[in-house]
């Protein structure tokens, strides 16, 4: 049983949202589904750190949730800046039930247990984050992030760490989420969100202050899902 991880499958397999307009999409959900159905078995699990469907109503994600859990392997979702769709956690997981949509499960404000790790994370937000708003939403997520940081501790496993946005990206960083990743003794850390030149611009792909941080974007591992372990 291997962990897995890749962000931002960006779906539009129910709405008008093609990513084919961008450079390096063309054909991408061909190129996923071959390179998943390649490296992953019904054993394995795959984090899927945010941006998953282009859907705006929970509803209409499923011809999306149907690709998703048609897949191989199990599957943990946690919200991307584009997860309009996203809902609480009561309501999913009854839409997921209702639909049969047994490979899919949500991460938010909780944690999985998966091999010799505690998987944890939530969305995360903006590193400059220094409007009276934008702090709002950064504490909301800081509590999040801990509240499943707690949730992870009961398995007596070592703590990883997912979220959508980047808490470090070329000299800037989320302070506040990097210190609490540090007091949770947190080394892992994965990440999406960043597309096109600005992958090569300031991502941080290595070791930052103790933790080893890795951009798993689809376009950034090549529409390949990630071995974590």
């Amino acid at each position: 049983m291997s962990l897995f991880a890749i962000a931002d499958l960006h779906l539009s397999l129910g709405t008008d949202k093609p990513m084919d307009i961008f450079s390096g999409w063309n054909d991408y959900v061909s190129r996923l589904t071959e390179n998943w159905n390649s490296i992953i078995t019904d054993d394995d699990t795959v984090v899927i750190a945010g941006d998953i469907s282009w859907a705006m109503k929970l509803t209409d994600t499923k011809k999306d949730f149907e690709y998703i859990n048609s897949l191989p392997g199990k599957k943990i979702l946690l919200k991307g800046n584009h997860d309009y769709w996203w809902d609480t956690k009561t309501k999913m997981n009854k839409y997921l039930g209702d639909n049969n949509f047994n490979t899919i499960n949500i991460l938010f404000n909780n944690s999985f247990e998966c091999g010799e790790f505690a998987v944890c994370g939530t969305r995360g937000w903006l590193i400059e984050s220094t409007s009276d708003e934008d702090r709002l939403v950064l504490n909301r997520e800081l509590g999040r992030l801990k509240l499943s940081l707690e949730d992870g501790k009961k398995h007596n496993k070592k703590l990883i760490v997912f979220l959508h946005y980047p808490p470090v990206y070329g000299s800037l960083e989320s302070t506040e989420i990097i210190d609490l990743l540090n007091e949770y003794n947190v080394k892992k850390c994965y990440y999406g969100h960043i597309h096109g030149s600005n992958m090569i611009k300031g991502c941080i792909n290595g070791e930052y202050k103790g933790i080893d941080f890795r951009l798993i974007s689809c376009d950034g591992v090549g529409f390949m899902p990630q071995l974590v372990r």
